[in-house]
């Protein structure tokens, strides 16, 4: 299959006159798979109707089949479309984060969408981006698309079209290079079905921003489970995001990471360190790459797949990490980076 690639300014012709848009659009209508950016990562959409479709996903990723998608809407009247009730705490979080970095998990209408989609569970992942490529392919076809990362499985997130094709040239029909996208980890997914929502899977919009809004929430303890037999979001079960070399979180000084780097090296080993702007001149390894601002963990967030994929074309046999608090951002950059090491750690 050859991969069509188009070119596409998000700030210049976002309309339905754009014919790389129309033309992404109608390969969605039939039910082939498309790379688009969104403000999180780049998504890989499909019909979320068709089963045909949506397997197509899972063959390009190489996901399994357990694994719900997101499913992605660029108006308001395709969610009365697929779900059968909408609580009052959710209508308050999409009147205040959609369009946006969001996932809201619904009791879904049966026999609407693919039951590959929401892997045969009675719920499903809804969400609008906020990319104005996104709404407008999403419109233009006039579906829901089914959406996860358009990566390999198990590989760092895409956050630009290059990292799209490393991973997915020839196994896709489409996709649309519309720049860096801004985030940079994907959409937080909260369930809404119970009495007090749930967070299944940290990402663009924290805790406490969403408590400021419905009050208390809760975190799913599943977040720290590894043996997860059926996740309810993606995310939650597999190891994701991770580089080619092992990774390990460090927990401790920047001179007891730096001791390790010492140790692994005259093992024989290359290093590599993912530090941060503060911090990145203190290590003496392979390669030191840094992620972002410890003082601004939103630039952390938007450079984390960037920086795990960097270290593919660096040769190294190990990679150690820096670690982050827990707070606003930081628990999607942390459950990210547990997912890429494997809940692998060293405590000074």
């Amino acid at each position: 299959m050859k991969t069509i690639q188009w070119f596409v300014d998000k700030n210049v012709d976002i309309s339905p006159n754009n014919p790389q848009l129309e033309k992404a659009a109608n390969l969605l209508k039939q039910n082939e798979v498309v790379a688009f950016p969104t403000e999180t990562v780049y998504g890989l959409g499909a019909n979320a109707l068709s089963d045909d479709a949506v397997e197509k996903i899972f063959e390009a990723k190489g996901r399994p089949s357990d694994n719900p998608l997101i499913v992605h809407i660029a108006e308001l009247s395709q969610l009365e479309e697929i779900v059968t009730f909408i609580p009052e705490k959710a209508k308050i979080l999409m009147n205040t984060f959609w369009p946006g970095p969001l996932t809201i998990l619904f009791n879904r209408k049966p026999n609407v969408l693919s039951e590959k989609v929401t892997a045969g569970m009675e719920t499903v992942g809804i969400r609008m981006p906020d990319h104005p490529i996104a709404l407008q392919i999403i419109h233009q076809s006039n579906l829901p698309i089914a959406a996860p990362s358009a990566n390999r499985s198990g590989r760092p997130s895409p956050t630009i079209a290059e990292h799209v094709l490393e991973d997915l040239d020839g196994r896709i029909a489409g996709i649309v290079n519309g720049g860096d996208t801004g985030v940079g980890v994907e959409s937080t997914v909260i369930d809404c079905t119970q009495d007090i929502p749930m967070i299944l899977r940290p990402g663009g919009v924290s805790k406490e921003e969403i408590e400021q809004v419905i009050g208390e929430i809760a975190i799913d303890p599943g977040l720290e489970n590894k043996n997860i037999i059926r996740p309810k979001s993606p995310g939650m079960k597999y190891t994701h995001y991770a580089p080619d070399a092992p990774v390990y979180l460090v927990e401790g000084t920047t001179n007891f990471l730096q001791e390790l780097v010492r140790n692994k090296q005259n093992d024989g080993m290359k290093v590599g360190v993912i530090a941060t702007e503060e911090t990145q001149k203190e290590y003496d390894a392979d390669a030191v790459i840094s992620c972002g601002k410890r003082g601004d963990l939103h630039s952390v967030a938007h450079s984390l797949y960037d920086t795990l994929r960097a270290f593919n074309n660096l040769d190294v046999d190990i990679i150690f990490a820096e670690t982050f608090p827990l707070d606003g951002i930081g628990l999607a950059i942390m459950n990210r980076l547990e997912k890429a090491a494997g809940h692998r750690w060293i405590h000074q």
